[in-house]
């Protein structure tokens, strides 16, 4: 399949590619006889509902998309969105000689180029063209080395849409009915959540530990410079021969997991401290070791995510939208990819630029090589690296903000994957004493010189632990021999206590799922995306924090369906995937063993070795587990203990505590803020809320209409309402609704009056009418107090006003100019410095719909978990850059063509009307199909019986 030499001669060519920013760059690269088109993305796939399925197909296959009993025959449709771009696809299809199908290289990709294949029907030569940057040179070799479509990556790309479809499709519904409508579970999804969940109980169950060491600062006795200090720090390490416990040794019940170490508590380690308040110390011994630090591989997508992450503050979304427009737009290789080897072309070049900027010294004789580490890593592709045989600097590329920030991060590891290792040595002094009841202490002191830097010139990794320490710090200790008197200058006495394990952050995430070969790399910042956005977890700074409501979900998963979500089976079911898609393996036999279970274990007629086994993965299959939900009770699996009789459930709005059973003596029932951490809940904090007063308050009986007032606290806040009679029509034409209104902010459900009631619910207010008989009335609404007049309102600044403001006053107010604004902007509630990016003060403010952060460019809202208290400065610039990376490019105003002198002026006007109105009578006649088309749609999609939950 390579393009024909009559064709190569002449003739025309069309290029899809699947974005229309990737279609403008590389057009630029190909001369006048290529079009360019952009497929946006699938345009085919899964119908979505049953109302996009074609009508000859019944029954289950409707219902899921698949023919689950056909050798799991996909459905696919052209996506309603895309019809209109595969009819411009034909269209230019028609007038060219041969078609290149460029989308990516990866599974998605080649899936794509196959249902264009599908669907467009070509009937000129094909040719698959493939690249993994967009620079000229690359572009054109690839349309001059075109390969065939790999039907093996297709197949495994299908197999694994389908098994996530029926994952999805078959186990939602079960939480819609069991926990809440509207939840998802999915292959990689659900095991996530639970990394999430499973931390949080860690965290829950954790019991603190207290211990106690000494620190003591010793002196040489010498003066000292910069490379040899008089003094070191060190900390005590043993007493008689008995190590000193550190956090290490306790475990998360708070006990001594460590056996033979000494136990230091506050009282004894004063003791000690005190008994070598006159002792005289020495040098025990000095080790020195040479110390020597390898270059980072270069950045796959993972190792990308985490390092912007740590070091840019940027989600793993961020990052991959940022990324993507790097690659679109020509500076980086393309960004999905699991390997870390570079061309020999990009070694050449980062090894020229090494010269160029940091000299022979820093340039090793032979070139590293990276071996891949990512198990069934795709190694046809390269690491992510800056695009051409010659990288550009960060300051040649023109690029801003957070496109600047990520290519300088690529571009800095990239140069330093092939510099010189950094070297020095590293030194371990220990420090010994006697005390004054005759007990041998040591303290133990740890130093490192780094005498060659090697590629940390060019960078240096962050860590996920903010207080852990990077490698190009170092600790210079004084230059000590064995036996050397050392005198104490101070000996301090310091406590811990033992910290529970920490949340995940979404780097920590990432790499904790790629350790476990859990899901493929590609797909790790969505999968971060769908669990933040259904609700399943929320940030606090950078951790992810697990709802009350992902504690449900995951109790369920774990009881009913504990083999979808254990980590083992599905990173055993990953690695299957990738067998099949090696040839290793079968798809449908594979399917049928995962969906069937034992039927489908008969039904592949002796095909064991195409699915796992040996591990019982294959005992039952997936839709027996979801065919018997008798078994689920719904409330004991949204309910779990705080203690003193106190329950969390987990309802339909919401988590709320509760003691004793409903409608018994006693009951106690409160919300629980939905923004809580679950490890925060404690049972002092549960009676707090328990003590807040609830339920309904009945305040009296009006004295007008007779009705009981009562006031309640509701999903929207405490409020006011009436009692009406109970044959008081509730339906139909003469339906009566209750009068209620919301309590002001200053008011408190336990001390609303009656007399409060009423005046609430007497608004809105007619204050009176104006001299042309437009009524003014007086309203409390979301923003607070305000008049209306037609349809223009003015804020008032009080609540009492709504009662007392008369109609001169509210003239005198109608009088002046409205302000389109604030008469005074606020003070910012919280500074939180300058962004790294716009090199801005970002401040955080009180803004209509909640507090948000802003740099005075770009306003980002604060998500569930923020708080103007806790809300960090790196969290702040990560919520502005996850809003940029969101943010549509700004479109370029194109320039007006130039007017044509008309030939013949008065036959130009007199045609423009005719124009005019057959224009407008196809317009119109568009608009009213469109109408049906959309009146149809709507209709289908009321019928349709399922939901989309992947």
């Amino acid at each position: 399949m390579s393009p024909t030499s009559e064709t190569a001669q002449g003739g025309r060519r069309l290029v899809i590619v699947e974005s229309p920013a990737k279609a403008k760059t590389i057009k630029g690269y190909l001369g006048p006889g290529y079009v360019v088109e952009a497929s946006v993305g699938h345009i085919r796939d899964l119908p979505s509902g049953a109302a996009e399925v074609p009508e000859k197909y019944t029954g289950e296959v409707r219902r899921l998309g698949v023919d689950v009993e056909h050798d799991f025959q996909p459905i696919y449709v052209v996506n309603a969105d895309k019809k209109a771009q595969v009819r411009k696809l034909k269209e230019q299809l028609a007038g060219v000689d041969e078609l290149f199908l460029a989308t990516d290289e990866d599974r998605e990709g080649e899936a794509i180029a196959w249902h264009l294949l599908e669907v467009l029907k070509p009937k000129v030569p094909v040719h698959r063209m493939v690249f993994h940057e967009i620079t000229k040179d690359a572009i054109q070799a690839a349309v001059a080395n075109p390969r065939e479509l790999n039907k093996r990556m297709v197949d495994a790309q299908e197999t694994r849409r389908i098994l996530d479809r029926l994952y999805g499709y078959e186990v939602s519904p079960v939480l819609w009915k069991k926990v809440m409508r509207g939840l998802s579970a999915g292959r990689v999804q659900s095991v996530a959540t639970r990394l999430v969940v499973e931390r949080e109980r860690e965290r829950i169950a954790f019991r603190s530990a207290e211990y106690w060491d000494l620190t003591g600062t010793f002196s040489t006795g010498r003066a000292g410079d910069p490379s040899d200090p008089s003094s070191l720090v060190a900390r005590l390490a043993t007493v008689d021969g008995s190590r000193v416990a550190q956090g290490r040794d306790f475990g998360s019940d708070g006990q001594l997991k460590t056996q033979n170490v000494l136990h230091l508590d506050e009282e004894k380690a004063r003791a000690l401290a005190a008994s070598l308040a006159d002792t005289s110390f020495s040098v025990r011994s000095v080790e020195s070791k040479p110390y020597r630090r390898s270059p980072y591989a270069p950045f796959r997508t993972t190792t990308l995510q985490q390092e912007a992450s740590r070091k840019l503050g940027f989600g793993a979304k961020a990052t991959m939208q940022v990324a993507q427009k790097l690659y679109e737009n020509g500076f980086i290789t393309y960004m999905r990819t699991d390997s870390t080897i570079l061309s020999d072309t990009a070694v050449a070049a980062a090894r020229a630029q090494v010269t160029q900027l940091y000299g022979a010294d820093y340039l090793p004789e032979k070139p590293r090589v990276y071996a891949g580490k990512v198990k069934n890593a795709q190694e046809a592709h390269e690491a992510i690296r800056p695009s051409g045989d010659r990288f550009r600097t960060p300051a040649e590329t023109g690029l801003t903000g957070d496109q600047f920030r990520l290519y300088e991060l690529i571009w800095k590891r990239t140069v330093a994957s092939q510099m010189k290792d950094a070297t020095g040595n590293s030194v371990t002094v220990k420090i010994a004493g006697a005390a004054a009841d005759g007990r041998d202490v040591e303290f133990s002191a740890s130093g490192k010189t780094i005498t060659f830097h090697g590629f940390m010139k060019a960078y240096v990794e962050g860590a996920d632990d903010p207080n852990a320490e990077l490698d190009d710090r170092e600790r210079r200790l004084p230059q000590v021999a064995e036996g050397d008197a050392l005198s104490a200058e101070e000996i301090t006495v310091d406590g811990h206590a033992t910290k529970p394990p920490a949340r995940y952050t979404e780097a920590s995430l990432v790499k904790e799922l790629e350790e476990r070969e859990i899901g493929r790399p590609s797909t790790y910042a969505s999968i971060i995306g769908t669990i933040l956005d259904r609700g399943y977890v929320f940030k606090k700074g950078t951790a992810l924090v697990p709802s009350f409501l992902s504690f449900a979900v995951v109790n369920l998963l774990e009881k009913h369906f504990g083999r979808l979500v254990d980590y083992d089976f599905t990173a055993k079911m990953e690695d299957d995937l990738d067998r099949i898609a090696r040839g290793e393996a079968q798809a449908v036999p594979w399917l049928k063993r995962f969906y069937f279970g034992k039927r489908g274990e008969e039904a592949a007629s002796g095909g064991a070795a195409d699915a796992g086994n040996g591990d019982g993965d294959h005992l039952g299959g997936l839709k027996e587990l979801v065919t018997d939900l008798g078994a689920i009770d719904a409330r004991e699996i949204s309910s779990f203990p705080v203690g003193d009789g106190i329950m969390l459930r987990v309802g339909r709005y919401g988590p709320y505590v509760e003691r004793g059973e409903k409608d018994s003596e006693g009951h106690q029932r409160a919300d629980v803020p939905e923004d809580l951490a679950p490890d925060e809940l404690t049972v002092a904090y549960a009676e707090e809320l328990l003590a807040k007063p609830s339920g309904d308050f009945e305040l009296g009986v009006d004295p007008v209409s007779g009705n009981q007032i009562v006031a309640k606290d509701g999903r929207y806040g405490p409020y006011v309402t009436e009692i009406l009679p109970e044959d008081t029509p509730k339906t139909g034409k003469n339906a009566v609704k209750p009068r209620t209104a919301s309590l002001f902010k200053s008011m408190a459900l336990d001390t609303v009056t009656l007399e409060d009631a009423l005046k609430l619910m007497s608004l809105p207010r007619v204050v009176g009418t104006d001299a042309e008989g437009v009524e003014i009335t007086a309203q409390n609404g979301r923003y607070g107090p305000y008049l209306k007049k037609g349809t223009d309102s003015r804020s008032l600044t009080d609540e009492e006003q709504l009662f007392t403001i008369t109609l001169e006053e509210a003239l005198a107010i109608y009088a002046q100019p409205k302000q389109r604004g604030r008469a005074a902007a606020k003070p910012p509630l919280k500074e939180l410095g300058v962004d790294p990016v716009s090199e801005s003060p970002v401040v955080v403010k009180d803004g209509r719909f909640g507090p948000y952060v802003t740099d005075g460019e770009t306003n980002a809202t604060l998500r569930t978990g923020d708080s103007v208290e806790t809300i960090t400065p790196e969290r702040g610039f990560e919520l502005l850059a996850e809003k940029r990376a969101k943010a549509p490019a700004k479109k370029t105003a194109k320039k007006a063509p130039a007017k044509k002198t008309a030939a013949k002026k008065t036959t130009a006007k007199k045609a423009a009307p005719a124009k005019k109105t057959a224009a407008k009578k196809t317009a119109a006649k568009k608009t009213t199909t469109a109408t049906t088309a959309t009146a149809k749609k709507t209709a289908a999609k009321k019928t349709a019986t399922a939901s989309k939950p992947e």
